[in-house]
């Protein structure tokens, strides 16, 4: 643990922030099963935002351990730090005031659960955090499977390989549940979007 730190305050208040960018920051976090669609739903949910003249950002899953993660493996300890590192660096980027979005399988709840706590209890005042839940049947992901990661974990090929060797912990409240075997992409981003205009997040 760092010692002998102190948190150094800005000369900009939140709410000036908010007001200067003429938008609130959020997070969007996509959690589901490999192949359920978190990536693809991400990106154009992403794209979406941009083209309306919102600032967002996408934090991915695989891109984020080639730099941020890369020491980290898949083992449950591996996993903990994982999400939480993701939950610290989204609340910055909504700090920020971005529309930020991410798409990770995070399959505990807890560690959710912590990613929200610290939305929740950030100071000066909350920032959003919306879970979406973006649900497939693993019969259907493992059709799916673009990577071919399925397929090596049933081999024995992958260990600790979530909603085969690992556990996925469902949302049991998400604030947006996705049937990606139900809906398409548009669909989906469709889906969120609405949501975020309900909460007066999509004004710029």
């Amino acid at each position: 643990m760092a010692t002998n730190i102190t948190f150094h305050e800005g000369a900009v208040t939140q709410d000036e922030r908010a007001k200067l960018l003429k938008q609130q920051g959020a997070t969007i976090w996509l959690t589901g099963l490999s192949a359920s669609g978190k990536s693809t739903i991400a990106t154009a949910l992403e794209q979406h935002l941009l083209h309306k003249g919102l600032h967002a950002y996408r934090l991915d899953g695989d891109n984020i351990r080639f730099g941020l993660n890369k020491d980290l493996g898949f083992d449950p300890a591996s996993r903990v730090e994982n999400i939480r590192r993701i939950g610290e660096v989204s609340l910055l980027f909504s700090e920020s005031c971005a529309l930020t979005v991410t798409a990770f399988i995070s399959p505990y709840v807890s560690d959710r659960q912590l990613a929200r706590e610290l939305h929740e209890k950030h100071k000066p005042g909350p920032i959003p955090f919306i879970e979406v839940f973006v649900d497939a049947p693993l019969s259907v992901v493992e059709s799916r499977d673009p990577k071919g990661l399925y397929k090596k974990a049933r081999a024995g090929e992958i260990k600790e390989f979530t909603g085969i060797s690992a556990p996925y912990e469902a949302p049991p409240n998400p604030e947006i549940h996705i049937r990606t075997d139900e809906v398409d992409v548009a669909g989906a981003v469709a889906q969120i979007v609405e949501y975020l205009e309900k909460k007066g997040l999509t004004s710029a």
